[in-house]
């Protein structure tokens, strides 16, 4: 049943955008909680990924005074990777093509990370 109701809020941010290719939420330990990832994504590497990214962030947030790490945003020639903290524990995963117009992205996302946070 949880794992139902993350897997329909996620499904909701993928189709509020042809932008956005998949999504995962994630425990900051790096455990894959729910995703809907194109089949050439692993789900394992995804929260592997994250739990690294949200590591160096959060110790380069801390260590240059930025205050506590609320997301991440990496660039790259094909799109961007978002990482959106979903309450204190666990972390959404937004993969976008780089057509897209961001501020809509970060908004659907940031709701959905919300609606995640509100279940735990």
């Amino acid at each position: 049943m949880y794992e139902e109701m993350i897997r329909s809020i996620l499904s909701e941010l993928n189709n509020s955008s042809a932008n956005i290719e998949a999504s995962a939420f994630i425990f900051t330990d790096g455990l894959t909680i729910g995703s809907v990832l194109s089949v050439d994504i692993d789900d394992d590497r995804v929260g592997t990924m994250a739990t690294a990214m949200l590591s160096l962030g959060g110790h380069a947030a801390a260590k240059l005074a930025r205050g506590e790490q609320e997301q991440i945003m990496i660039k790259g020639n094909n799109g961007y990777i978002l990482l959106i903290h979903a309450g204190r524990e666990a972390v959404l995963s937004v993969i976008v093509r780089k057509e897209a117009k961001l501020e809509l992205v970060f908004l659907d996302a940031n709701r959905a990370a919300q609606s995640i946070a509100d279940l735990l």
